[in-house]
């Protein structure tokens, strides 16, 4: 084996067990599919997407656990631009703070509340069948009244909707489903594995505009931003 072959051969078995690690250090723990039913007049209206949790797998261990996907957008009918609509933040509402963490723990709590019992991060991918999401579980819920207007979010309380959405409105509920990670990162569908939802960006078009869009939104629908919140991942995170 001549010098260059030789260390040819070594790089690419270096190339692979980085490519590997990289795989190991950023495949999701687990996907889950969290579904928005909505009562609407012209009968029942839905919108899910599927979000991916990863944990903190480097090797320092100073990060956090992070989520990919982007918030849930259920479309009620009429115009595309002024008609009615529903989106289920990246976000929960503690008090006074807007929190981007616990969006990670939703499907986990939610198999946990239902069984009666903790599951642990270990436990989410033997986890099945569609369990609710409720109480402290929903995520912040606002509307905009014109979808290329970020100051026109309102916020959506989940147990009296009507009050944004007009009569006849309601949420029926909320649920999660734990879902197979596939064969990340080549989970395009089918048999490869459901890949995380995208698509938000063509229903909000400023969200793809860089700027302040996001945290006028936010602002609009009355949420705080206060502690370094990065409105952005309300809606989408990569």
């Amino acid at each position: 084996m001549s010098f260059i072959s030789k260390w040819a051969g070594l790089l690419g078995l270096l190339a692979l067990l980085v490519g590997g690690d990289q795989i190991r250090i950023n495949r999701p723990d687990h996907k889950y599919r969290l579904t928005v039913e909505v009562t609407t007049p012209d009968g029942i209206k839905t919108g899910s997407g599927i979000l991916a949790v990863v944990p903190d797998r480097n090797y320092n261990r100073s990060g956090r656990i992070t989520m990919r996907g982007e918030a849930v957008f259920v479309d009620l009918g009429q115009a595309r631009d002024k008609g009615k609509n529903l989106v289920a933040l990246l976000a929960h509402q503690q008090g006074a703070k807007l929190d981007l963490d616990d969006i990670n723990y939703v499907a986990l709590r939610a198999y946990g509340a239902a069984r009666g019992s903790r599951v642990s991060f270990k436990d989410m991918s033997r986890q099945a069948g569609i369990v609710p999401v409720q109480g402290e579980l929903i995520p912040v819920l606002v509307s905009f009244g014109d979808l290329k207007d970020p100051n026109s979010a309102r916020l959506v309380a989940a147990d009296h909707a009507g009050a944004i959405l007009g009569d006849g409105y309601a949420i029926r509920g909320l649920t999660a489903e734990a879902v197979p990670n596939g064969f990340w990162p080549i989970d395009f569908g089918g048999a490869l594995g459901e890949p995380v939802t995208r698509g938000i960006e063509a229903r909000l078009p400023w969200l793809a505009v860089p700027g302040e869009a996001a945290a006028t939104a936010l602002k609009a629908a009355g949420l705080p931003l206060e502690g370094g919140v990065e409105a952005r991942e309300a809606f989408a995170r990569k």
